[in-house]
């Protein structure tokens, strides 16, 4: 199989329905549902075939379904290829660098589900302690959303970052709620072309989320972590892990620090990497990568229709 990237979506990517087709289709991907039922003790698949939304959206729930879930497209594609699938790299965006980490045999799936069930619920809670809000900003560079929060903070005195560095020109903002709309109309009056205000839990990849780290850390500490097969890129500082010691650090790291993944998409790039498999539910890696490199092709791998084409592919 020739060389890929392999790229798996975080929270926000889910969707009523996802992987139903690759359960019944796929017993590569059956397995893994399975898998994370003996895992965790919940039926994780029930939530992503049937919903309801609000329910598999929520952090407990949406971060070990959208893990399963692309496990899964990833079990069904080597299956359906016919080998194991042997990437040059790969990354995740926030939860999504788990799967890239279980994808290149750093943590057992079994251990990954666990970890980001617990993840998802520790955020959540933090979350409901200390609400917050976050804002997409489209259309602004990243050096000017970055003065607007700063003003923010100053006027408002409460706390308010980047949070999520998408692709160029879109950047999400996170923090206390007076800061983050402030730091929002500061973004308009700048000549952003869009403010959104994202419908979250909180203030995620923000020092708001401490507790959150606080208690995932001391999870990380009990499971089994070994070097990478492949290059996986950190969200935190948008280059390859080295080893299980920085794994544990970056993944505690990653809950209170903003998503670089515009550095994360150079730095696979500028190793020469043009063809890319977005493995999971949704397509919000594709528009992403489109925004910054106009020569990089993805496909998505989020069913079992998906599946057969893109094995087809990746063994020509």
């Amino acid at each position: 199989m020739k060389a890929m990237g392999l790229l798996f979506p975080g929270q926000g990517a889910q969707v009523v329905g996802m992987g139903r087709d690759l359960a019944e289709g796929s017993a590569a991907a059956r397995q893994v549902f399975d898998a994370a039922e003996r895992a965790t003790g919940v039926d994780i698949a029930a939530p992503c075939f049937d919903g309801p939304l609000e329910t598999l959206s929520r952090s407990d729930v949406a971060q070990p379904a959208i893990l399963t879930v692309s496990i899964a497209a990833l079990r069904a594609l080597a299956e359906a290829a016919g080998a194991p699938l042997h990437p040059a790299a790969g990354g995740g965006l926030s939860l999504g660098e788990y799967s890239a980490l279980v994808a290149a045999d750093a943590i057992s799936f079994a251990d990954a589900v666990r970890l980001v069930l617990r993840r998802g619920r520790y955020m959540q809670e933090a979350c409901d302690a200390r609400p917050g809000a976050m804002h997409s900003v489209i259309g602004l560079d990243d050096a000017r959303v970055e003065q607007a929060c700063a003003r923010a903070r100053e006027e408002t005195g409460a706390g308010v970052w980047p949070a999520n560095y998408n692709s160029p020109g879109q950047l999400v903002i996170s923090g206390e709620e007076p800061a983050a709309e402030a730091a929002a109309r500061a973004c308009a009056a700048m000549g952003a072309r869009r403010t959104i205000r994202l419908q979250v839990a909180g203030a995620f990849h923000t020092p708001m989320m401490q507790p959150a780290a606080d208690r995932l850390a001391a999870d990380l500490d009990t499971v089994e972590i070994r070097s990478p097969r492949w290059p996986v890129v950190a969200n935190v500082t948008a280059r390859a892990v080295a080893g299980p010691d920085e794994i544990r650090d970056l993944l505690v790291r990653q809950v209170t620090s903003p998503v670089r993944w515009t550095a994360c998409m150079h730095w696979l790039l500028e190793r020469g990497m043009r063809d890319f498999y977005e493995i999971g539910p949704g397509r919000v890696l594709q528009g992403l990568l489109k925004r910054t490199s106009t020569e990089a092709v993805c496909r998505t791998v989020n069913g079992l229709e998906d599946v057969r084409a893109c094995a087809q592919a990746a063994s020509t």
